[in-house]
Order: structure tokens, then sequence, then C-alpha cells
């Protein structure tokens, strides 16, 4: 059954903490990725060497911080464009009646 009671609205800090557990996550499931096919790599192709499993693992690294950043900062995002309100109304086309 449906609950007819109102849902209490979400506080600002829980979202923050919401996209920062997120990131968290995201940057063990993608380093902990990158350190496997690291330790994979470095065993089958490059003689046990560590190099490959620094570079993966920072890879992965590196690939979690940009989505982090593009949570936090929805701007970031390629393609996306942030208008000003005087911006916004030169833009936005009139109508035939208003002349």
């Amino acid at each position: 059954m449906v609950s007819s009671t109102p849902s209490k609205p979400v506080s600002s800090e829980d979202i923050v903490a919401q996209k920062y557990d997120r990131c968290l996550a995201d940057l063990l499931v993608k380093s902990g990725i990158g350190f496997s096919v690291g330790v994979v790599a470095s065993v089958i192709l490059f003689r046990r060497r560590a190099w490959p499993v620094a570079l993966t693992t920072g890879f992965g690294a590196g690939v979690a911080y940009a989505d982090c950043d593009r949570t936090f900062n929805p701007a970031r995002i390629a393609g996306v464009r942030v208008l000003h309100r005087q911006e916004q109304q030169e833009q936005q086309p009139s109508s035939p009646e208003s002349k």
C-alpha cells in the first residue's frame, strides 16, 4: 500500500553526504579494477614489474575523480553552458503578440 503521508524534505547536508559516499565508493571500485588490471598486465606482459600496477591504479583513481567532479559541479560537463539571467532573457524568443 502507498502511504499518504507527505515525504520529509531532504536536507542539503544529506544530499552532499550521499554524493560524497558515492564518490568514495566509486574511487574504491575503479581503483580496485585498475589495480587488478595492472596486476594481470604486470604478470602476463611486463615480467612482474611494478609500474603497470601503479599506472592502471592511477588511471582508475583519475576516472573516479573526474566522475566525482562532474557530480559536484555539473557545469563542467562538456556541452553545458551556464547562462546568467540577462543572457536568458535575450535568448528567449519574443512572442508575436508582444509586438
